[in-house]
């Protein structure tokens, strides 16, 4: 990922009363800002989440590497950002793709509620429908505005795309549902219920829908005639949320009746009713397995189930308030995400009932919807604060000190000074640390001390040592009670016993009786003198060396003999030379 000076959402105009030193990036010249007499706009790089560096790299390597297995173990470094690949790459690897690194904000002009989120099949943008009535299109690279239109007269609750990906279908608080082509042009409108609709779900074939809404009732819908084909009644209030079986003709709902049921779309009829929960059921979703759903309530709690016995498998526990949105990953069927009313998001494995990653302050509001990107490397949140915000992996080397990755109990910047506070391994990492509990009566109170004084043991007086007690994790150190015995002072060896031998600082030496014994030094016998050669380096240079003997110079009293002794060297002719 890109990074970059400025948060999106257009260019920064020129101000002169700014200094330039105060200024994100380079400040351009005045007259690169005008253009026909009218001030234009810097340029501002933003933040891009690119897929197709890991997406090429993963076509090179499975050229040669059979199975993920032989694929490289990415290491926390930087070093290691151009060697991530796409989560398709490691299916059975899912925390490859906990997606909690903040990326960016996007809002509406007219601020409202977003509902509903939906990502365009290839992936290049974002839908989100607005409490206000408006689809906006959001770029999936840079995440800026690309356009907006007034699709419903009252706030979109639903969008779902059809397994061809060529029809959007929406639905809106008036209980009509609208046709959209890829190129969003609408096509058709239909009023469906009296109330409001709350979840869309498709059919495998593209041929049926179904829409749930405050009317207690479940429709079943022809796609191209635009009729109901049968209606489903059976819950006792409120239907929030249905899931269409991947693969069979299968239909799961949860409602305000605290009932989760399962439904057979053929015969219309009611096939199994659980009551699984103890408040409103507000999600339900399918796994694309098929095997396995889970569900989101009011009570804080997400269980899933096993539709081959109808039996509860796991409870997660973790959020506390209402879960208000579930989504499963595209690519890692084992891993979801959560949301909840407290605006935080949580990333679950089956099969683990603590999560693997939580960001407690995703949104300052309650998420409505979460929506994962094809490739499954970015999610989209959409909340009740007015924002859609984009989370994406943490690239190798990341600190993780951002406010949105820090976990439950972690603080961002302790200081030194805070006696409620202690570091624990490396200065990127704070545990909050209880303070100790307050002295009773019982107990025996130091006598006080000034904050820059440190009590040395056989010392009369307190010595201030500067650092010691002002970035100590536990406060300042407290001398003993006066009532202790004297420390112990030095005295000086007696005469008889010999001083310590000297030893080197951080060498161990053993004892002597622990050395062995060693063996006599060798006669040394000098070379004999060798006889002092002339020293002439225009003709034969340095003498050989002896062995024994340092490297020989000229002698000190030796002064070549001038250049007109000398023979003059021979000329050439290079006129008659062939240089060819």
């Amino acid at each position: 990922m890109k990074e970059d000076t400025a948060t999106g959402g257009g260019g920064n105009e020129y101000n002169p009363n700014i200094p330039e030193h105060y200024l994100y990036g380079y400040r351009e010249p005045l007259q690169r800002l005008m253009f026909d007499g009218k001030k234009m706009k810097r340029t501002v790089t933003r933040k891009t989440v690119d897929y197709n560096t890991p997406l090429i790299q993963h076509t090179l390597l499975r050229q040669y590497l059979r199975t993920e297995r032989d694929f490289p173990v990415i290491q926390p470094h930087y070093s290691w950002m151009r060697d991530v690949l796409p989560p398709s790459a490691l299916e059975n690897v899912p925390s490859t793709s906990i997606s909690t690194r903040f990326v960016h904000t996007s809002i509406n002009k007219v601020r409202c509620p977003i509902n509903c989120l939906a990502w365009t099949p290839e992936g290049r943008r974002l839908i989100t429908g607005a409490a206000s009535g408006e689809l906006t299109l959001w770029n999936g690279f840079t995440f800026n505005f690309e356009s907006i239109q007034q699709a419903h007269e009252d706030a979109v609750r639903s969008m779902i795309w059809t397994h061809n990906d060529n029809w959007l279908i929406s639905a809106d608080n008036r209980g009509v549902i609208k046709y959209w082509q890829a190129s969003m042009t609408n096509v058709k409108a239909f009023p469906a219920h009296n109330e409001s609709i709350r979840d869309l779900g498709i059919s495998i074939t593209d041929n049926k829908f179904a829409s749930c809404s405050d009317d207690k009732l479940i429709k079943i819908w022809d796609f191209v005639r635009c009729e109901a084909e049968s209606t489903l009644e059976g819950h006792g209030w409120d239907v929030k949320s249905i899931s269409w079986h991947p693969f069979n003709s299968l239909l799961l709902s949860g409602g305000k009746d605290q009932h989760v049921k399962l439904w057979d779309t053929r015969t219309a009829k009611e096939l199994q009713s659980l009551q699984a929960h103890t408040n409103t059921v507000h999600r339900v979703r399918w796994n694309r397995n098929g095997n396995w759903f889970i569900t989101g309530s009011r009570d804080h709690l997400i269980k899933l189930f096993d539709l081959r016995t109808l039996k509860e498998l796991t409870v997660y526990r973790g959020h506390k308030r209402e879960i208000t949105a579930l989504a499963w990953h595209p690519v890692h069927e084992e891993m979801y995400a959560s949301a909840g009313a407290d605006g935080s998001i949580l990333f679950w494995v089956a099969g683990h009932e603590d999560p693997i990653a939580e960001t407690f302050n995703a949104h300052d509001s309650g998420v409505w919807d979460l929506a994962w990107h094809p490739l499954g490397h970015i999610l989209a949140s959409g909340s009740n604060d007015y924002t859609t915000k984009f989370w994406c992996r943490n690239r190798p080397g990341d600190s993780l000190k951002d406010k949105h990755n820090q976990s439950k109990g972690w603080e961002i910047e302790p200081s030194y000074e805070d006696p409620e506070f202690s570091y624990k391994g490396d200065h990127h990492s704070t545990q909050y640390v209880p303070p100790p509990p307050a002295t009773t009566a019982a107990s025996v109170a130091p006598p006080p001390v000034t904050p820059a004084a440190a009590w040395i043991p056989g010392q009369v007086a307190p010595t201030n040592i500067p650092g010691l007690t002002a970035h100590h994790p536990q406060g300042p150190i407290a001398p003993p009670p006066t009532n202790m015995p004297p420390q112990p002072q030095p005295q000086p060896l007696p005469q008889s016993i010999p001083p310590p031998q000297q030893q080197q600082p951080y060498a161990f030496q053993p004892p002597v009786s622990q050395y062995p014994p060693h063996p006599p030094p060798p006669t040394y016998y000098p070379p004999p003198p060798q006889p002092q050669q002339p020293f002439d380096p225009y003709t034969t240079g340095y003498p050989p060396m002896q062995f024994g003997q340092p490297p020989m110079g000229p002698p000190p009293s030796y002064r070549p003999p001038p250049m007109s002794q000398y023979p003059p060297p021979q000329q050439r002719n290079y006129q008659q030379s062939n240089w060819g």
